[in-house]
Protein backbone atom coordinates (compact mmCIF):
# COMPACT_ATOMS: atom_id res chain seq x y z
CA UNK A 1 0.00 0.00 0.00
CA UNK A 2 1.40 3.59 -1.44
CA UNK A 3 1.29 6.15 1.35
CA UNK A 4 -1.51 8.27 -0.56
CA UNK A 5 -3.97 5.02 -0.72
CA UNK A 6 -2.69 4.52 3.62
CA UNK A 7 -3.66 8.57 3.99
CA UNK A 8 -6.71 8.13 1.64
CA UNK A 9 -7.73 4.91 4.27
CA UNK A 10 -7.46 6.95 7.35
CA UNK A 11 -9.54 9.60 6.10
CA UNK A 12 -12.59 7.20 5.73
CA UNK A 13 -15.09 8.01 8.85
CA UNK A 14 -15.40 4.57 10.19
CA UNK A 15 -11.64 4.21 10.95
CA UNK A 16 -11.19 5.41 14.45
CA UNK A 17 -8.29 7.54 15.05
CA UNK A 18 -6.75 7.90 18.81
CA UNK A 19 -5.77 11.77 18.16
CA UNK A 20 -9.35 12.59 17.19
CA UNK A 21 -11.02 10.61 19.76
CA UNK A 22 -8.48 12.50 22.59
CA UNK A 23 -9.70 15.91 20.89
CA UNK A 24 -13.15 14.88 21.60
CA UNK A 25 -12.94 13.43 25.14
CA UNK A 26 -15.77 14.78 27.39
CA UNK A 27 -13.93 15.81 31.05
CA UNK A 28 -14.85 16.78 34.78
CA UNK A 29 -12.41 17.93 37.07
CA UNK A 30 -11.56 15.85 39.82
CA UNK A 31 -11.01 18.36 42.36
CA UNK A 32 -7.39 17.09 42.59
CA UNK A 33 -4.71 18.40 41.01
CA UNK A 34 -2.05 15.90 41.34
CA UNK A 35 -4.62 13.24 40.01
CA UNK A 36 -5.80 15.46 37.10
CA UNK A 37 -2.39 16.08 36.10
CA UNK A 38 -2.23 12.33 35.13
CA UNK A 39 -5.92 11.49 33.55
CA UNK A 40 -6.43 12.64 30.28
CA UNK A 41 -7.85 15.68 29.66
CA UNK A 42 -7.44 16.88 33.05
CA UNK A 43 -10.22 14.84 35.06
CA UNK A 44 -12.73 12.01 35.12
CA UNK A 45 -14.16 10.88 31.80
CA UNK A 46 -17.57 11.66 31.64
CA UNK A 47 -20.59 9.74 29.93
CA UNK A 48 -18.86 6.37 30.27
CA UNK A 49 -18.13 4.11 33.13
CA UNK A 50 -15.18 4.07 35.53
CA UNK A 51 -14.07 1.57 38.19
CA UNK A 52 -12.80 2.10 41.58
CA UNK A 53 -11.24 -1.10 42.96
CA UNK A 54 -10.93 -0.84 46.64
CA UNK A 55 -9.39 -2.96 49.38
CA UNK A 56 -11.78 -2.28 51.71
CA UNK A 57 -15.01 0.76 52.16
CA UNK A 58 -14.44 3.83 53.65
CA UNK A 59 -10.64 4.28 52.64
CA UNK A 60 -11.49 7.31 51.08
CA UNK A 61 -13.63 6.45 48.06
CA UNK A 62 -16.68 8.90 48.26
CA UNK A 63 -13.98 11.71 49.23
CA UNK A 64 -12.21 11.48 46.14
CA UNK A 65 -15.67 11.68 44.15
CA UNK A 66 -17.45 14.54 46.57
CA UNK A 67 -16.22 17.88 44.24
CA UNK A 68 -17.31 15.45 40.66
CA UNK A 69 -20.98 14.46 42.63
CA UNK A 70 -21.37 18.18 43.45
CA UNK A 71 -20.43 19.45 40.10
CA UNK A 72 -22.96 17.16 38.14
CA UNK A 73 -25.47 17.80 41.06
CA UNK A 74 -25.66 21.25 39.99
CA UNK A 75 -27.51 20.66 36.45
CA UNK A 76 -26.00 23.47 35.15
CA UNK A 77 -26.64 23.75 32.24
CA UNK A 78 -30.24 21.96 32.05
CA UNK A 79 -32.68 20.56 34.73
CA UNK A 80 -31.12 18.92 37.50
CA UNK A 81 -31.39 15.15 37.80
CA UNK A 82 -30.77 12.51 40.07
CA UNK A 83 -27.45 11.06 41.92
CA UNK A 84 -28.48 7.19 42.12
CA UNK A 85 -27.04 4.67 44.82
CA UNK A 86 -27.40 1.11 43.64
CA UNK A 87 -26.80 -1.48 46.68
CA UNK A 88 -24.55 0.85 48.95
CA UNK A 89 -23.00 -0.99 52.11
CA UNK A 90 -25.28 1.52 53.91
CA UNK A 91 -27.69 4.08 53.96
CA UNK A 92 -25.76 7.41 52.74
CA UNK A 93 -26.00 10.29 55.47
CA UNK A 94 -27.36 13.18 55.13
CA UNK A 95 -26.19 15.72 57.13
CA UNK A 96 -21.96 14.60 55.79
CA UNK A 97 -23.76 14.70 52.33
CA UNK A 98 -25.09 18.56 53.33
CA UNK A 99 -22.07 19.59 54.72
CA UNK A 100 -19.91 18.85 51.49
CA UNK A 101 -22.52 20.52 49.39
CA UNK A 102 -24.39 17.99 47.95
CA UNK A 103 -28.38 17.90 48.36
CA UNK A 104 -29.91 14.88 49.88
CA UNK A 105 -33.11 15.55 48.32
CA UNK A 106 -31.44 14.88 45.15
CA UNK A 107 -29.93 11.24 46.30
CA UNK A 108 -31.64 8.42 45.30
CA UNK A 109 -31.19 5.05 46.81
CA UNK A 110 -31.77 1.82 45.42
CA UNK A 111 -31.35 -1.83 46.99
CA UNK A 112 -31.61 -4.24 44.46
CA UNK A 113 -33.77 -7.43 45.08
CA UNK A 114 -31.19 -10.33 46.90
CA UNK A 115 -28.99 -7.63 48.69
CA UNK A 116 -29.60 -7.89 52.38
CA UNK A 117 -29.41 -4.12 54.17
CA UNK A 118 -25.70 -4.17 55.13
CA UNK A 119 -24.82 -6.77 52.90
CA UNK A 120 -21.60 -6.27 50.69
CA UNK A 121 -19.01 -7.75 48.38
CA UNK A 122 -16.53 -5.34 50.70
CA UNK A 123 -17.94 -5.18 53.87
CA UNK A 124 -16.15 -7.35 56.57
CA UNK A 125 -15.46 -9.58 53.57
CA UNK A 126 -11.86 -11.32 52.47
CA UNK A 127 -12.17 -11.72 48.55
CA UNK A 128 -12.99 -15.59 48.70
CA UNK A 129 -15.89 -15.23 50.61
CA UNK A 130 -18.83 -14.99 48.92
CA UNK A 131 -21.57 -12.19 48.51
CA UNK A 132 -25.60 -12.00 49.30
CA UNK A 133 -25.73 -9.66 46.39
CA UNK A 134 -28.40 -10.40 43.13
CA UNK A 135 -25.34 -9.14 40.59
CA UNK A 136 -28.12 -9.61 38.04
CA UNK A 137 -30.75 -7.07 40.01
CA UNK A 138 -27.91 -4.79 40.84
CA UNK A 139 -26.21 -4.26 37.24
CA UNK A 140 -29.88 -4.28 36.07
CA UNK A 141 -31.00 -1.78 38.14
CA UNK A 142 -27.24 0.87 37.12
CA UNK A 143 -27.92 0.00 33.43
CA UNK A 144 -31.20 1.37 33.79
CA UNK A 145 -30.69 4.36 35.57
CA UNK A 146 -27.71 5.25 33.69
CA UNK A 147 -29.85 4.74 30.36
CA UNK A 148 -32.61 7.16 32.14
CA UNK A 149 -31.15 10.02 31.15
CA UNK A 150 -32.82 11.19 35.10
CA UNK A 151 -29.95 10.52 36.44
CA UNK A 152 -26.23 12.41 36.39
CA UNK A 153 -24.27 9.81 38.13
CA UNK A 154 -25.55 6.14 39.08
CA UNK A 155 -23.13 4.66 41.82
CA UNK A 156 -23.01 1.03 42.19
CA UNK A 157 -21.54 -1.66 44.29
CA UNK A 158 -20.85 -5.07 43.26
CA UNK A 159 -18.31 -7.84 43.00
CA UNK A 160 -19.76 -10.37 40.36
CA UNK A 161 -19.61 -8.13 36.61
CA UNK A 162 -18.87 -10.12 34.05
CA UNK A 163 -17.40 -8.35 30.65
CA UNK A 164 -20.96 -8.08 28.94
CA UNK A 165 -22.24 -6.89 31.96
CA UNK A 166 -19.60 -4.24 32.22
CA UNK A 167 -20.19 -3.41 28.28
CA UNK A 168 -23.77 -3.00 28.71
CA UNK A 169 -22.91 -0.62 31.47
CA UNK A 170 -20.73 1.52 29.53
CA UNK A 171 -22.79 1.80 26.71
CA UNK A 172 -25.83 3.11 28.99
CA UNK A 173 -23.71 5.35 30.13
CA UNK A 174 -22.99 6.68 26.70
CA UNK A 175 -26.57 6.44 25.11
CA UNK A 176 -27.96 8.50 28.73
CA UNK A 177 -25.35 11.16 28.71
CA UNK A 178 -24.35 9.91 32.74
CA UNK A 179 -21.41 8.75 34.30
CA UNK A 180 -21.10 5.36 35.76
CA UNK A 181 -18.72 4.48 38.93
CA UNK A 182 -18.67 1.00 40.16
CA UNK A 183 -16.92 -0.17 43.07
CA UNK A 184 -15.62 -3.33 43.02
CA UNK A 185 -12.96 -5.06 45.32
CA UNK A 186 -9.20 -5.09 44.45
CA UNK A 187 -8.67 -8.50 43.36
CA UNK A 188 -10.92 -7.87 40.14
CA UNK A 189 -7.64 -5.50 39.60
CA UNK A 190 -6.15 -8.21 37.15
CA UNK A 191 -9.36 -9.27 34.84
CA UNK A 192 -10.16 -7.17 32.06
CA UNK A 193 -12.70 -4.66 31.47
CA UNK A 194 -13.70 -2.27 28.87
CA UNK A 195 -14.24 0.87 31.47
CA UNK A 196 -12.82 4.02 30.03
CA UNK A 197 -10.90 4.25 33.25
CA UNK A 198 -10.23 1.99 36.46
CA UNK A 199 -8.33 3.22 39.66
CA UNK A 200 -6.63 1.21 42.07
CA UNK A 201 -7.43 3.22 45.28
CA UNK A 202 -4.37 2.30 48.17
CA UNK A 203 -4.70 3.85 51.42
CA UNK A 204 -1.49 5.00 52.91
CA UNK A 205 -1.63 6.34 56.69
CA UNK A 206 -3.45 9.29 56.60
CA UNK A 207 -3.55 9.56 52.49
CA UNK A 208 -5.06 7.68 49.78
CA UNK A 209 -2.77 6.60 47.11
CA UNK A 210 -4.18 6.11 43.40
CA UNK A 211 -3.12 3.40 41.11
CA UNK A 212 -3.94 4.10 37.52
CA UNK A 213 -4.65 0.72 36.20
CA UNK A 214 -6.08 1.67 32.97
CA UNK A 215 -7.41 5.05 31.25
CA UNK A 216 -8.80 5.73 27.64
CA UNK A 217 -5.72 7.56 26.05
CA UNK A 218 -3.24 7.82 29.00
CA UNK A 219 -1.05 5.51 30.93
CA UNK A 220 -0.62 3.83 33.78
CA UNK A 221 0.94 5.10 37.16
CA UNK A 222 0.68 5.98 40.84
CA UNK A 223 -0.33 9.35 42.57
CA UNK A 224 0.71 9.38 45.80
CA UNK A 225 -1.62 11.39 48.60
CA UNK A 226 -4.38 12.38 46.49
CA UNK A 227 -6.51 12.32 49.21
CA UNK A 228 -6.49 13.27 52.79
CA UNK A 229 -8.16 10.03 54.52
CA UNK A 230 -9.82 13.17 56.47
CA UNK A 231 -11.60 14.73 53.43
CA UNK A 232 -10.99 17.44 50.88
CA UNK A 233 -10.18 19.95 53.62
CA UNK A 234 -13.43 19.39 55.52
CA UNK A 235 -12.28 17.10 58.44
CA UNK A 236 -14.40 14.42 57.91
CA UNK A 237 -13.63 10.80 58.46
CA UNK A 238 -13.62 8.76 54.80
CA UNK A 239 -16.94 6.73 56.03
CA UNK A 240 -18.93 9.70 57.47
CA UNK A 241 -20.86 9.76 54.18
CA UNK A 242 -22.29 6.50 54.81
CA UNK A 243 -24.48 5.91 58.00
CA UNK A 244 -23.94 2.87 60.48
CA UNK A 245 -27.46 2.32 60.01
CA UNK A 246 -28.08 -0.37 57.16
CA UNK A 247 -29.78 0.21 54.16
CA UNK A 248 -33.11 -1.91 53.71
CA UNK A 249 -33.91 -3.78 50.81
CA UNK A 250 -36.30 -2.55 48.40
CA UNK A 251 -39.41 -4.58 47.62
CA UNK A 252 -39.62 -3.95 44.09
CA UNK A 253 -37.01 -2.47 41.57
CA UNK A 254 -37.22 1.39 40.63
CA UNK A 255 -39.01 2.75 37.34
CA UNK A 256 -36.80 5.26 35.42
Amino acid sequence: MTSAELDELLQHPSVWRASSAQGALKTLPTGFRRLDERLPGGGWPLDTLIELLLPAHGVGELNLLVPALRELGKGDPGPRRWIAWIGPPHVPYAPALAGAGLDPARMLVVRPRGLRGGDSPLRGQSPSQPSSQSPDSALWAMEQALRSRACAVALGWTDAADGNSLRRLKLAAEEGGSLGVLFRPQHRAGEPSPAALRLLLEPRGRALDVLILKSRGGTPGRVEGVVGRTGPGRGRPASEFLSPERAEASPTPPRF
